[in-house]
């Protein structure tokens, strides 16, 4: 459903600075040095009211050897998931044999491409674009990543197609998708696609497919005690006899998508191995979506004792970050503890979606600061003043005030955890934001 765009080029042209302005993040790596990016790197990327999934790449310069040559592949798998392509070149230095080399594969792509011409700030942008016209790919698109120059207007026009498939789809999600939404995802073999078959697998439940493109996610309404419920399944999640291409194996592009169409997420790890961090990169997706996390330690069942001790000091050291997420151990395979899924399941779509009155929140801030004041900042106290709720899934407080830009991080966590306690939030992130009022006598001496 969301669209897929592929940043991709020859090194050191901008790929992973234009990939942190659209994600609004500092995930990848940037130096004046070619060669840094290698694999893919994923993130959710938003700029104004759209939003999609941005693949950032390692270069491509045609005469690949060692480490390189397996870089490129992942460049040009990259292509193979896109549903468009960014293509960047250096305006700086111009056309490269290595750009028209690009160039070519991509018109054999058959994928829409947008030729986006970098680092263009400081300099005469006519004669910047001068060299590329010969690449013969249409309209340039002139663009300075590291100031953030031209981001905008291009994203508004790679979206432009897009606007009516999203649109439609998500009409077709709202219409079909009945219940609370839920995604699965995980590495591959950890048992997804028996757990999704346990959860199914009632005499009471009704089951039938709606399968999307094979860009987006299948989305599978039952009945359960008489809820409805869509669980929202991966390419990896489906059963072997379904699976007749490769690309329809474990994609991390289906999981992006599956966890921005969730309400709620279940990430299986598989108990026989040591979380790896891969898992916690899944939990990372969920977390930056805001979405609830519930976590399922599968094939619990035959471990030893000392086993199961071992696993789960695992699970308190890593997973320390996300302690309001619940785990469950369970067995797909024989059912245990899988009901019990459903009970944490409904309680954090309740925390997701709850709404509280101003009066409320406003309370619970002046008890929290009450109980330990704010820091002084330049011999003035930071003052808070009240809070309001400004959105759900995940749930997002507004608090008022006096100098909040200077609030420290620890203040913060404090608000965080006072809140989560207070207000029994379990499962699902909370999102602050902080504003601070005006001074009127300000432009007065």
């Amino acid at each position: 459903m969301i669209p897929v765009i592929a940043l991709v080029g020859r090194p050191n042209v901008g790929k992973s600075t234009l990939f942190n302005q659209l994600t609004r993040s500092r995930d990848a790596l940037v130096a004046d040095y070619p060669g840094l990016t290698r694999d893919r790197k994923y993130g959710d990327g938003k700029a104004g009211e759209h939003e999609f999934i941005v693949i950032d790449t390692g270069g491509i310069s045609g005469d690949e050897q060692g480490i390189d040559e397996h870089m490129a592949r992942q460049s040009l798998l990259a292509i193979e998931e896109a549903d468009v392509v960014l293509f960047l070149v250096d305006g700086r230095h111009g056309l490269n044999p290595a750009d028209e080399m690009i160039a070519n594969h991509l018109r054999r792509s058959e994928k829409p491409v947008y030729l986006v011409v970098n680092k263009t700030d400081g300099i005469n942008e006519d004669i910047a674009l001068a060299d590329f016209y010969a690449l013969g790919m249409g309209e340039l698109y002139p663009l300075a990543a590291a100031h953030g120059k031209g981001v905008r207007s291009l994203i508004d026009t790679v979206m432009l197609p897009f606007a009516e498939r999203i649109a439609e789809m998500r009409d077709q999600i709202e219409f079909n998708a009945k219940g609370i939404r839920i995604g699965v995802v995980g590495r591959p073999n950890v048992g997804k696609s028996t757990l999704v078959n346990r959860m199914l697998g009632e005499e009471r439940v009704v089951v039938y497919d709606m399968p999307g493109t094979t860009r987006d996610s299948v989305y599978i309404p039952y009945k359960r005690h008489d809820k409805d419920y869509t669980l929202i399944d991966t390419a990896g999640v489906r059963r072997r006899k379904h699976v007749k291409e490769a690309v329809e194996k474990f994609s991390i592009v289906k999981t992006l998508q599956a966890i921005q169409d969730a309400n709620v997420v279940i990430c299986v790890i598989d108990s026989h191995e040591d979380l790896v961090e891969q898992d916690l990169h899944m939990i990372g997706y969920v977390l930056d979506a805001g979405r609830g996390l519930v976590i399922a330690i599968n094939k619990w069942d035959g471990l030893k004792k000392e086993d199961r001790e071992h696993i789960k000091k695992e699970v308190e050291r890593r997973l320390g970050f996300v302690p309001y997420a619940k785990v469950h151990y369970i067995s797909a395979l024989h059912g245990t503890g899988v009901g019990d899924l459903y009970d944490t399941i409904e309680e954090t779509y309740e925390s997701c979606y709850a709404k509280w009155s101003t009066n409320r929140l406003t309370r619970i801030l002046e008890d929290a600061v009450a109980e330990h004041q704010p820091p002084m900042v330049r011999g003035r106290r930071i003052k808070l003043r009240y809070a309001h709720q400004g959105g759900s899934n995940p749930p997002r407080i507004v608090v008022h005030g006096n100098q909040t830009d200077a609030l420290p991080g620890s203040y913060k966590r404090y608000l965080e955890n006072k809140f989560r306690t207070v207000l029994n939030i379990t499962g699902t992130p909370i999102s602050f934001e902080f504003k601070s009022s005006d001074n009127p006598f300000a432009p007065k001496r």
